[in-house]
């Protein structure tokens, strides 16, 4: 009883790590880099605009500082909470695939190394396959997003100049006013299409980053030692009764990484990881920002794809990318390095009351 007690407590213990790790990264990120993500929004509103005409409009408005922190509130609340609940529901299902040994990496070197898994790694996250980190990130994010899409439509708008939302309920009373409970959920095909490849590319992206530079940052090696051992004749020592004999060393221990190396090679694959995703997925991207801006005209999000490509080009699909690349990789960096870092003082904590070792 007393141990079924236990599993509850270190599952429920496990969840609110995760939550408060994914919640304190999402909210450090969305504030620090709202700027980036109203740029962003501006740009593929229109295709006609450029960056520095952007900037310029912005400064000729009263308050242009402010202006660029238009629409952080919806954007907090969306990337906080969503933050939380991707990083808990990934942490889910990847821990639920290593427990029942789908999709687990196998190493061959498992048995001769001694040192600690995580102690090699600066990972505290579980070391699945290919196929299986691109199927949790991609199913973690679709789910989430799907429950944070209304939020995402308000921050979408009060980014854009098409609207002068003052409040957030403003903002949701006018979207439920004229186009119902659908108005929430506009452009979540765009997003769906978006956000799944992208988070599967992103883990897969992410964890290959984390072993290939791991594997630089540490090292193990065993080199044979001849130990000379002097064997006492009877009549005493002479030059032949000295022998040499090879003493053998124990198994290879690998050098462990410390707190501040595992951050710096979490921050780098982060940034990396995003870097590609987001060059692989913008056109979806775009594609959404257009169908929650202009529902009107944009329908759905084969429609939208035609439409753009036969009044701007393919130009269009890639707008704003170098903001979204630039924005993707910070926040990412910022929000996966202080999750990891949050989980492994977490786990540290954990170990050290007698909890165990897994969180």
């Amino acid at each position: 009883m007393s141990n079924d007690i236990s599993k509850t407590q270190k599952k429920a213990t496990s969840t609110t790590f995760h939550l408060i790790a994914g919640l304190g990264s999402g909210f450090t990120s969305s504030i620090l880099l709202q700027p980036a993500d109203l740029l962003k929004t501006r740009l593929q509103q229109s295709g006609t605009t450029t960056l520095l005409a952007t900037l310029r409009q912005i400064r000729s408005q009263p308050n242009p500082i402010r202006q660029l922190w238009r629409g952080t509130l919806p954007s907090v609340i969306r990337t906080s909470v969503g933050s939380a609940l991707y990083f808990t529901t990934l942490n889910a299902f990847r821990t639920s695939l290593a427990k029942r040994d789908l999709g687990v990496k196998n190493s061959s070197s498992a048995s001769t190394i001694t040192t600690p898994i995580r102690a090699r790694t600066s990972s505290s996250l579980p070391q699945l396959t290919f196929l299986a980190n691109l199927s949790s990130g991609a199913v973690a994010r679709a789910s989430v997003g799907f429950i944070m899409m209304p939020i995402t439509v308000i921050k979408v708008r009060y980014e854009s100049n098409y609207y002068a939302y003052t409040s957030l309920r403003s903002a949701a009373t006018d979207i439920a006013k004229r186009e119902g409970i659908r108005g929430f959920f506009a452009g979540f095909g765009a997003t769906a299409i978006r956000d799944a490849p992208y988070a599967g590319l992103y883990v897969v992206f992410y964890e290959w980053g984390k072993r290939t530079l791991s594997a630089f940052a540490t090292s193990t090696t065993a080199i044979p030692l001849q130990l000379p051992t002097r064997e006492l004749a009877a009549a005493g020592p002479t030059p032949s009764s000295i022998t040499t004999t090879t003493t053998p060393l124990p198994p290879p221990v690998a050098a462990t990484i410390s707190p501040t190396l595992s951050s710096t090679i979490n921050f780098t694959s982060a940034t990396l990881a995003a870097s590609c995703s987001t060059a692989l997925t913008n056109p979806p991207d775009a594609i959404k920002t257009r169908l929650q801006l202009q529902p009107q005209k944009y329908k759905n999000t084969i429609q939208a794809l035609k439409l753009m490509l036969a009044e701007e080009g393919v130009r269009s699909l890639f707008d704003g990318l170098a903001l979204r690349m630039a924005r993707k990789a910070m926040s990412s960096a910022l929000a996966w390095t202080v999750y990891e870092e949050v989980v492994r003082r977490a786990e540290v904590r954990w170990a050290a009351n007698g909890g165990g070792r897994d969180v």
